[in-house]
C-alpha cells in the first residue's frame, strides 16, 4: 500500500514504522511545500497526518486515515469520503499527568519566584525574613478535573498515590469507564462550581467541543480560590483568554499553568498572548509539550504501524474514530 505521512513529529519514527509494517511504499512528506504535500495525499491508500484541511480532504481517496493525536479538531473528518475508516492514538496519558504534577509542585514551592530572587542574589526564606510564606505538602491539597479521560484518570492515579485528595466532574459520572476508586467524589459538569470552590488545583482534562469552548470564564475565575492553580492541559479555546489575564492581573486566583494556546506558533515564534501571559509572574508558560515524552511516540507509531497492518488485513483497526 502507498502511505502517506505527514506529520513531522511521527515522521522521526519512520524507522520504526516501516519495521512494524513492512512491505509498503512509504511516502514521508512533511518537509515538502503544502501544494506537494496536498498532491501526495490525493496519491494515499493510507494517511497518516495531524492535520489535514477540509480541501485536502475532500480530494483524499485514502480507505484509512490515522491521526496522530488523540484529538480530531485539526483534521477534517468530515469532509472525508463515507467510507474511510479513521483512527486517532494517544499514549500521552502518563507524560501529560506528570506535568500536571510538576505544575502542582512548581506552584506550591513558588519555584519561579524563588529562582528569580536568587538570580538576583536575594535569599528569601522563613529563616531570613519572617514575613515568607511556608509552602504545604501535597497531602494537604485537593485536586480538581475537569474531565476523566485517559489522562484524568492516569493523573487521580498520580496525585493520590502522592497524598493528594482528588475529585471531578464529567460529562456522564454515570459512565460505563470506571472512575478510579481513589477519587472522593465524581459528579457531572453541573458541579463544575462546587469543584472549584473545593480544590487548590484545578485541572483542565477535557477535548474542545461546542460545550466546552469558553467554559472557564470570568464567573469560574470568581468562583476558584484565590490561591488556587489553573491547569491547562487540553485546549487553549476551553478559556477565555481575556478573562483568564483579568483574573490574573488582579490576583483572583493564585496562578495558572498554560500547556496549551488560543493560537498557532509561527514556526517557532510564539503567539502574541504566550508574551503577555508569560509576563505575569504567576504563570508556568510551556509550548504543548506536556505529552511529548518519548515514550510518548513511540508507543504512537508502534499503534499506527499496527493499526496499518490491520487494515490492510482486512480487519478493524483499535481505536477508531465513530463518525456517526
Amino acid at each position: 500500500m502507498r502511505i502517506v505521512v505527514t506529520d513531522p513529529i511521527i515522521s522521526r519514527f519512520a524507522d520504526l514504522l516501516q519495521e512494524t509494517a513492512p512491505g509498503n511504499n512509504w511516502e514521508f512528506v512533511a518537509g515538502l511545500s503544502p501544494e506537494e504535500q496536498s498532491a501526495a495525499i490525493t496519491r494515499a491508500e493510507v494517511l497518516v497526518c495531524a492535520t489535514l484541511s477540509p480541501q485536502d480532504a475532500a480530494r483524499c481517496t485514502a480507505g484509512f486515515v490515522h491521526i496522530t493525536g488523540s484529538g480530531a479538531d485539526r483534521v477534517a473528518v468530515a469532509d472525508l469520503p463515507a467510507s474511510t475508516v479513521v483512527s486517532r492514538t494517544a499514549h500521552h496519558e502518563r507524560s501529560i499527568a506528570e506535568h500536571i504534577l510538576m505544575a502542582v509542585l512548581a506552584h506550591q514551592r513558588r519555584l519561579l519566584s524563588v529562582t528569580d530572587q536568587m538570580r538576583s542574589g536575594v535569599w528569601r526564606s522563613v529563616a531570613t525574613e519572617t514575613s515568607t510564606a511556608l509552602h504545604r505538602s501535597l497531602d494537604e491539597l485537593t485536586i480538581g478535573f475537569v474531565g476523566l479521560g485517559g489522562i484524568g484518570t492516569e493523573a487521580v492515579r498520580l496525585c493520590t498515590g502522592l497524598g493528594m485528595t482528588a475529585v471531578a466532574v464529567r460529562r456522564n459520572p454515570a459512565s460505563t469507564e470506571e472512575a478510579p476508586a481513589n477519587l472522593k467524589w465524581v459528579k457531572s459538569m453541573d458541579a463544575l462550581p462546587e469543584l472549584l470552590a473545593a480544590c487548590d488545583v484545578a485541572a483542565l482534562c477535557l477535548p474542545l467541543t461546542d460545550e466546552t469552548r469558553g467554559l472557564m470564564g470570568t464567573a469560574q475565575f470568581e468562583q476558584m480560590r484565590s490561591d488556587a492553580l489553573l491547569i491547562n492541559v487540553s485546549r487553549g479555546a476551553i478559556v477565555d483568554e481575556e478573562a483568564l489575564y483579568a483574573a490574573l492581573g488582579r490576583g483572583e486566583i493564585g496562578g495558572a499553568a498554560l500547556d496549551v494556546w488560543w493560537e498557532a506558533p509561527n514556526g517557532t515564534d510564539a503567539p502574541e498572548s504566550v508574551s503577555r501571559f508569560a509576563a505575569l509572574p504567576t504563570v508556568m508558560a510551556t509550548p504543548h509539550h506536556s505529552g511529548h515524552a518519548r515514550q510518548t511516540f513511540v508507543r504512537r507509531a508502534t499503534e499506527i504501524a499496527r493499526n496499518i497492518n490491520q487494515f490492510k488485513e482486512g480487519l478493524s483497526p483499535s481505536n477508531s474514530f465513530d463518525r456517526a
